[in-house]
């Protein structure tokens, strides 16, 4: 039950109608046992939602499309590793400070570990927030990273920085990458589900296909690289798990991320009939 002494959390972002972090905060809000409430915001400009957060005393945000990089100005404080990546995508309200983290890298790079990163060619389509956590976190692991974008002048900044290569959208279907990462909105639910971020006729059997997209889990774009023998990483185990280390850091308390999971899963759109 929401009272007058309730805390609110909240996700900035636009657009935000598709996020599922409400539904996954509140269901551990409520199984933690925590008097919080979690909404979702569409804010125009970034700096006008961030004074927003101080003069409501919310206690706590996610981060999304496409104020991961720009809300860093108008923040007090930023963790050295979210710093190193540049980008938030979580901001803690420590009694009116307000504290930038990226929970991002750590869980988009999990789940590639498995399939190798050292010395593999790994392509990022995209040079927004959570390419820059995958870039950061590749680099790291000595991958060698391939950047391709639909600005030039970012995505080509983003590849010099984490020491790796751009090639302009144009020169995609040159590629030949062992991993492939989709980390741009195409494929999303409800304007992009028929777009795909990468020329299809570059997956090979035996490739590691992964998209940070988790509405629908099964995008087009894995939906098809599947067929075609890839190995496919969808985007809820990464979102599931930022979401999980935010919800720490906001309370000191770790969620049991089944029902985040499972929650998802059962609110899933379906892809259309004809949409393949």
């Amino acid at each position: 039950m929401i009272t007058a002494s309730t805390d609110l959390y909240c996700v900035l972002g636009n657009p935000v109608s598709h996020s599922q972090s409400p539904l996954v905060h509140n269901i551990s809000f409520r199984g933690n046992h925590i008097n919080a409430v979690y909404l979702a915001f569409e804010p125009s400009d970034i700096g006008m939602a961030v004074r927003s957060i101080r003069t409501l005393n919310i206690k706590g945000a996610s981060i999304t499309i496409p104020f991961k990089e720009t809300i860093m100005a108008h923040l007090d404080e930023i963790d050295s590793q979210a710093r190193e990546i540049g980008a938030v995508n979580t901001v803690v309200n420590q009694n009116g400070r307000l504290l930038g983290f990226n929970t991002d890298s750590k869980a988009a790079i999990d789940p590639l570990l498995s399939h190798g990163i050292k010395g593999r060619t790994i392509c990022i389509v995209g040079a927004g927030g959570a390419a820059r956590a995958l870039a950061h976190g590749i680099s790291n692991q000595g991958g060698k990273l391939v950047v391709t974008n639909r600005s030039p002048q970012k995505g080509a900044a983003l590849a010099k920085e984490f020491k790796g290569r751009f090639l302009p959208m144009d020169q995609m279907d040159t590629i030949k990458a062992d991993v492939v990462i989709n980390t741009t909105s195409l494929g999303m639910y409800p304007d992009h589900l028929e777009a795909l971020p990468f020329p299809t006729q570059n997956l090979r059997a035996g490739m590691v296909v992964m998209d940070v997209v988790y509405t629908p889990v099964n995008t087009r774009f894995l939906t098809i690289a599947q067929e075609k023998g890839c190995i496919t990483i969808d985007g809820l185990s990464m979102f599931v798990a930022q979401a999980a280390a935010q919800f720490e850091l906001w309370t000191g308390q770790k969620p049991d991320i089944t029902p985040m999971r499972n929650a998802v899963l059962k609110n899933q759109i379906r892809l259309p009939k004809g949409i393949h």
